[in-house]
């Protein structure tokens, strides 16, 4: 069985930073897209950012130049690397293998606000 764990998150001040990692167990991680995906209160979950086992991005118009996703596959492990944070950045974040996904985790609160 699949699973999916974010940690990370937290309540930082706009143009803050924070890193998230999400742990993947219960699967063969090795050849997988994943991908970060966000959702904000009363919004459908958006993706934010994808990476294939070579280390190609692939990231949405709303987070470019700011987030960066990166993994580590000996630790089958994804992150993303998110800075200048503005208060649209709100939402829980989720972390799930890219088109196909598996079932989703808890994810990881993150709330911009001053």
């Amino acid at each position: 069985q699949v699973q999916l764990v974010e940690s990370g998150g937290g309540l930082v001040q706009p143009g803050g930073s924070l890193r998230l990692s999400c742990v993947v167990s219960g699967t063969i991680f090795s050849g997988t897209t994943m991908g970060w995906y966000r959702q904000a209160p009363g919004k459908q979950r958006d993706l934010v950012a994808t990476i294939n086992w070579f280390g190609n991005t692939y990231y949405a118009d709303s987070v470019k130049g700011r987030f960066t996703i990166s993994r580590d596959n000996a630790k089958n492990t994804v992150y993303l690397q998110m800075n200048t944070l503005k208060p649209e950045d709100t939402a829980v974040y989720y972390c799930n293998r890219y088109s196909t996904n598996w079932n989703w985790g808890q994810g990881t609160q993150v709330t911009v606000s001053s």
